[in-house]
């Protein structure tokens, strides 16, 4: 009976250790074989950290060094939700003033969430790494760590054995990452030409960092150069989430962008934007755009137009703010009269003295009457610059004949995009003859008919201005490294020559009459120096029609006309008092000029000095004549 009942509970004994060996068996091959990629991604979380290290963006710079564009050294506060434990409430009541948060949306964020992904696998978001906020200076960051290290837990703190959960949480709870933002030292200066930039979230391997994207102008234009290549590091911590160096696996270097350096000249774009503010004040024009442009290589100097906006506040960008000199159209009027008597000069159809009747001011052509802003007889084609007369200019047009005038409007760039390296750049409107009306090819010479941006018609007048030779513009000098080593140098760029040396010599001789007491921008003159160009004045189209009382205004010239060392470009979106290009325009152009001069120590004109000398004499003399 003994032995039976012995060998029962052996057997009983067997049979349960045979139960425990295997739900123990399962249990391992669960955890080393089901579960195993599962639990090996929660130990790698625990212990393994992956960092991602955002390159430096690149500065931009002017043509001298100065700094138009930078990134400043901020902080990224980031949480370990796992070091918290319960203490979400007293953390983000401390916090939130000095993150700029509200204290129920950051106590919120404390917290890990665990769930299931769609294979029923456990995901943990946010266990050790949450990003709280963005921009934060190193003087905030050293009060929240002051305010960690000061904050009072009550009796828990006091427990032996929540010593290190305490120290945990004020030393290594809150976190700060290295992190750059963009800083534009000179506010508004320049602005369209840098455009603006704005930071993005960017997902490499569930891990989430900050990357400065551009947005406009040559932040977006040169976006991957500026950017840099982002780096990382895989390494090991310890339970307080400290780096164990010699686990270290990988450490690759972000490589930080390339420094842009332009053409802009900060001094001269100040000055630009300094007399635009004053004529948009003067003048209350929609818009007021202004260029000035070394014709000899392209390079732009200063470029804007207002209103503008602050890149710093992207709160002032909007559709009102966009770069007008390269985005927007308009029939240029008077202006592109030096395309057509150009043209017909370089061909050999006209002479610089052969006369035409400009009609008393009416001229009727093609089932259409042309008119004239005042009533001329006889101009010669010198004098039909002078004084800009359509009609004069739509006889020569009339001479040269549609294929000719067509090419050499297509020649100085016109229905085409300068390829100036900015976004957001339109090529015009420049129809192909066979689309022309019988009276296109008298409208067109005076500049109706036909579409520019303001760059391209400034960038017509410096191909006069540089021996017929039509430039590209030219924005980026260079592209540099940290340590100033040039990595990419570029160089102004001829795109052909429109007309000869001896035509462009002709067009500067008229040229020069416009800023004449008889020419139609008298107040363009420059004291010391003998100024050339054209005004433009043009009615406004809309819904079709022109505008009885809507006009562009417009002046483009440049100096010293025997040897051009700039060109500036000045055009007015529906001025008040006043709406003729040489009136509104020529004096701007003439300040801006005369500042340019002054600060580029160009060397006056001979000539100039001896007339204003002999006028001082003259004064001088009346003077004496009067006196008692």
């Amino acid at each position: 009976m003994i032995n039976r009942l012995q060998l029962k509970r052996a057997l009983l004994l067997l049979i349960f250790l045979t139960g425990a060996f295997a739900g123990l068996g399962y249990r391992l091959v669960d955890l080393q074989v089901l579960r195993h990629d599962e639990l090996s991604r929660l130990a790698q979380d625990n212990t393994q950290r992956e960092y991602w290290q955002a390159p430096r963006r690149g500065d931009i710079l002017d043509t001298h060094g100065n700094i138009l564009a930078t990134s400043a050294p901020v902080k990224m506060i980031c949480a370990d939700p796992s070091l918290i434990g319960n203490e979400q409430t007293i953390v983000a009541h401390a916090l939130a003033p000095l993150l700029q948060l509200p204290e129920t949306d950051l106590y919120q964020r404390l917290f890990a969430h665990i769930s299931r992904d769609a294979k029923g696998l456990l995901v943990t978001n946010n266990l050790h790494y949450v990003r709280l906020q963005k921009n934060i200076p190193d003087e905030t960051w050293q009060k929240i760590q002051d305010t960690m290290n000061a904050l009072n837990f009550g009796p828990a703190q006091n427990i032996k054995t929540n010593f290190q959960f305490f120290h945990n949480l004020r030393t290594a709870a809150i976190f700060a990452e290295p992190d750059q933002m963009r800083v534009y030292p000179n506010g508004a200066l320049v602005a369209q030409v840098l455009g603006f930039s704005s930071a993005e979230d960017v997902v490499m391997d569930d891990h989430e960092f900050s990357k400065i994207i551009g947005r406009d102008g040559i932040e977006y234009a040169l976006n991957s150069q500026l950017s840099g290549v982002t780096g990382w590091r895989v390494t090991e911590t310890d339970r307080a989430q400290h780096e164990l160096v010699a686990l270290r696996d990988e450490d690759v270097h972000p490589r930080d962008g390339l420094n842009a350096v332009l053409t802009i000249d900060s001094v001269i774009q100040n000055i630009l934007e300094t007399e635009l503010a004053k004529a948009m004040k003067e003048h209350t024009p929609r818009s007021i755009s202004g260029i000035v442009i070394k014709p000899s290589t392209g390079e732009i100097l200063a470029m804007a137009t207002l209103p503008n906006y602050d890149p710093n506040q992207p709160n002032t960008i909007s559709p009102e703010t966009r770069d007008r000199c390269i985005t927007d159209v308009m029939e240029p009027g008077s202006t592109f009269k030096i395309v057509v008597v150009s043209g017909a000069l370089n061909e050999g159809v006209v002479h610089l003295n052969d006369p035409f009747d400009c009609e008393q001011g009416h001229f009727a052509y093609a089932g259409r009457v042309l008119h004239d802003h005042e009533p001329f007889g006889i101009l010669t084609t010198e004098g039909i610059i002078t004084k800009s007369s359509n009609i004069g200019a739509a006889k020569i047009g009339i001479k040269l004949g549609e294929d000719r005038l067509y090419d050499y409007a297509a020649d100085y760039g016109f229905g085409e995009r300068t390829g100036i390296p900015l976004p957001g750049e339109v090529s015009g409107i420049l129809h192909p003859v066979k689309d022309w009306s019988k009276v296109s090819i008298a409208q067109i010479p005076m500049g109706h008919g036909v579409a520019v941006t303001r760059l391209q018609m400034a960038m017509a007048m410096c191909a006069l201005a540089n021996d017929g030779w039509l430039m590209r513009p030219m924005l980026v000098k260079c592209l540099a490294d940290r340590d100033g080593n040039i990595v990419e140098q570029y160089a102004p760029q001829r795109v052909r020559q429109v007309v000869s040396d001896g035509t462009d010599k002709e067009m500067i001789q008229a040229l020069e009459t416009v800023v004449s007491p008889d020419g139609t921008a008298p107040g363009a003159a420059m004291k010391d120096y003998q100024a050339a160009g054209k005004t433009g004045t043009a009615q406004k189209v809309e819904n079709g029609t022109y505008a009885a009382d809507k006009f562009m205004a417009s002046f483009i010239g440049f100096f010293p006309a025997d040897k051009p060392q700039v060109c500036i470009s000045i055009v007015m979106d529906e001025p008040k008092e006043g709406y003729y290009g040489g009136k509104v325009c020529g004096p701007v152009f003439r300040e801006v000029a005369e500042r340019c001069a002054s600060y580029l120590n160009v060397p006056p004109d001979e000539n100039m000095q001896q007339q204003n000398s002999m006028q001082v004499v003259s004064r001088d003399g009346n003077k004496n004549l009067q006196t008692p």
